[in-house]
């Protein structure tokens, strides 16, 4: 398959130049998923799906467009070809637009030592839909769990190859197995719903199926009879699972687009103090095992470890190779991008130094305050950095968990809240984004 999405990939470029380009790169996908729902004990829906879709950039000049298709026939490449080049011909002139030099371009591309993807069979459906059921059934099991609301397993593949005129050819398969439960507790108005899942590029490394749903059926439970908690201030402890939003807010921050409008809360930090002292943020894109690891970007060019924060101070932007030239600054390698649109900045796989404490160290220590275990709703303005968000969780009296609480606001601003973050221990070391529970020491609380 490989092999294919590079001959493809390779045909598109050819036909674009003979069509007028001066340049182009093309980008395929082809993948499979599994999808297996169970409900009640049943099977509800089980999906099976196969599909292809294939992406050009052109450019004549410094014009350029972007073309996409699900279709591989000779005929539709064709057209595809004609079509980019007379869009491009109308397009406005970009000044920064191009591909990289050839001499900017990643020569390691052997992604076996990644291992992005499971070497084990695609697994039979009836292999997912029996983990699904037990998902369900440990869920159930949970006193005071009253309906499970969805179980679900699912499977993917992908192979994904970027060619370009540069010469540039290169392309890597990735696989994903995942398991999630949602369970129900209590009734009528006084229902409420918590979940757990996993998703791993092996299936060997996943959690068991009736550890999943146990806990989403535990997590539900603990929910039951929320109240409002406190208007003031207080400290706000962010767990694990939702502290990650607030480091990706930094990441968004610092996106080389946003820099370049000017709209950015960051956007005069560069070289300044944005964490705590003693904490760094790193992007790793080379971690095996990990979704979004890549030994190349969108534009060809070699990923590499960064530490975008350094001892609590920002290092510099993320950027692609035009917000980089629109920026005077060379490309950080962390180009992304879709087959129907052009290249933009993206940032992969971070990890935020861990604390020496536990979460429940932090509980402890809070005294007073706010556990916030889920998140709904986003006011943040990304040009001040003004932060305000709903949020549930459970109420924290003398440094113990008092009771559930729900329909709360919490609010700050995020410069000066990362500068007081405080982290736990409690990453996930298999994730994407490995960020641990988060103590802010005073924010805006309001409920009632």
């Amino acid at each position: 398959m490989p092999d294919d999405l590079a001959s493809l990939t390779g045909q598109l470029i050819e036909l674009a130049r003979k069509c007028g380009a001066d340049a182009a790169d093309s980008l395929a996908v082809q993948g499979t998923s599994i999808a297996i729902d169970v409900r009640a004990g049943k099977l509800e829906q089980a999906e099976r799906s196969e599909g292809i879709d294939i992406g050009l950039r052109v450019f004549v000049g410094q014009r350029q467009a972007c073309v996409s298709s699900s279709d591989a026939r000779p005929d539709t490449l064709r057209q595809m070809a004609e079509r980019a080049v007379a869009m491009a011909r109308e397009a406005p002139a970009d000044p920064h637009a191009g591909l990289a030099d050839p001499g900017q371009l990643a020569t390691q591309l052997d992604a076996s030592s990644l291992e992005l993807a499971d070497p084990a069979d695609e697994p039979d459906p009836a292999r997912l839909h029996q983990a699904a059921a037990r998902a369900e059934a440990a869920a159930l099991a949970v006193k005071g769990v009253t309906q499970v609301q969805s179980a679900s397993a699912g499977y993917g593949r992908s192979v994904t190859h970027l060619a370009a005129s540069n010469g540039f050819s290169a392309g890597y398969v990735r696989s994903d197995n995942s398991l999630s439960c949602v369970a129900i507790a209590g009734t009528g108005t006084g229902m409420e719903r918590d979940y757990d899942h996993d998703s791993r590029v092996f299936a060997t490394d996943m959690r068991d199926a009736d550890e999943i749903g146990t806990s989403a059926g535990m997590r539900a439970v603990e929910r039951l009879a929320p109240r409002k908690p406190r208007t003031g201030v207080y400290p706000v402890l962010f767990d694990e699972r939702i502290a990650s939003s607030l480091i990706g807010h930094l990441a968004q921050a610092i996106n080389g687009t946003m820099i370049a409008r000017g709209s950015s809360w960051l956007r005069d930090a560069l070289g300044r103090q944005v964490l705590p002292e003693g904490l760094s943020l790193i992007e790793d894109p080379h971690r095996p095992r990990v979704p979004g690891s890549r030994l190349f970007d969108a534009e060809g060019l070699p990923t590499a470890r960064r530490a975008i924060v350094e001892d609590g101070r920002l290092t510099g932007w993320t950027l692609d190779l035009a917000t980089g030239r629109k920026l005077g600054q060379p490309s950080t390698a962390n180009a992304t991008r879709s087959t129907g649109a052009p290249p933009s900045p993206g940032i992969g796989n971070l990890a935020l130094t861990q604390g020496g404490e536990s979460r429940a160290d932090l509980i402890a220590r809070m005294g007073t305050g706010l556990l916030v275990t889920s998140m709904i709703g986003s006011t943040i303005n990304p040009n001040t950095g003004d932060y305000s968000r709903g949020a549930s969780g459970f109420w924290i009296e003398n440094g113990q968990i008092a009771y559930p609480v729900n329909e709360c606001t919490v609010a700050g601003n995020l410069r000066g809240m990362l500068l007081r973050i405080q982290p736990a221990n409690d990453a996930r070391a298999h994730l994407g984004r490995v960020v641990p529970s988060l103590l802010i020491e005073a924010m805006t609380l309001a409920g009632d």
